[in-house]
């Protein structure tokens, strides 16, 4: 039945021993310490390679955060043709790649395979076996003196943001209107496009009726 007015609450169960079930995180301070201690002996075992694989720079999405840019999650085909980087070195060099993603502007493209070059003129790749060295592999000199590299390379190169301050421009620097509105530009360029082909062949059954009307 359902309570109805002042009276009692059946079946209450408030005396349950809640402080037994209660977790703590007084351990948090040791995870840190063990944590650290997990990413010094992973960067010493796998010294000098870097740690993470190199990323792309991309823009966040929507109009409210698209100022802002951050790490992507890897480069696209685009990308690594435009830098000469076969898609299948790339994962085995430390590059990151992502083949969903697109390039639909001029600029993240330029960025990211500036990115490249900077990243491949820096890089410097071991022979796999001692004394057998292949085409791309660094020089025995360079392989001797990679160890005042290592800390540059681990570093790697850090994504820089955009300066997000918003400034003031002069009117006289604002773009001048379109006429009658970009809109109805837009809107007009859009409907051309796509009824192109109508009009072409309505224009066409009308010049073969008047043609087959003065003969």
């Amino acid at each position: 039945m359902a309570i109805k007015h002042n009276q009692q609450i059946p079946h209450n169960h408030f005396r349950k021993d809640w402080q037994r079930r209660v977790r703590v995180h007084f351990d948090q301070p040791g995870r840190k310490l063990r944590r650290r201690n997990a990413r010094l002996a992973k960067t010493a075992a796998v010294a000098p390679r870097p740690i993470d694989k190199l990323r792309p720079i991309v823009r966040c999405p929507t109009i409210k955060y698209n100022r802002r840019v951050r790490a992507g999650r890897g480069f696209t085909l685009t990308e690594l043709k435009e830098a000469g980087i076969p898609r299948k070195l790339a994962p085995t060099i430390g590059i990151s790649v992502d083949s969903r993603r697109q390039n639909l502007s001029t600029e993240s493209l330029t960025v990211n395979v500036a990115r490249l070059k900077a990243y491949q003129s820096r890089l410097i790749l071991f022979p796999r076996k001692i004394g057998q060295h292949k085409k791309g592999d660094a020089s025995k000199e360079e392989v001797s003196g990679a160890k005042d590299l290592i800390s540059s390379i681990k570093t790697g190169l850090p994504i820089i943001h955009a300066n997000t301050e918003i400034k003031e421009i002069k009117k006289s620097d604002l773009p001048e209107a379109i006429e009658g509105g970009a809109y109805r530009k837009l809107r007009d360029a859009r409907s051309d496009a796509r009824n192109s082909g109508k009009r072409e062949k309505r224009a066409k059954d009308k010049a073969d009726e008047a043609a087959a009307a003065k003969k």
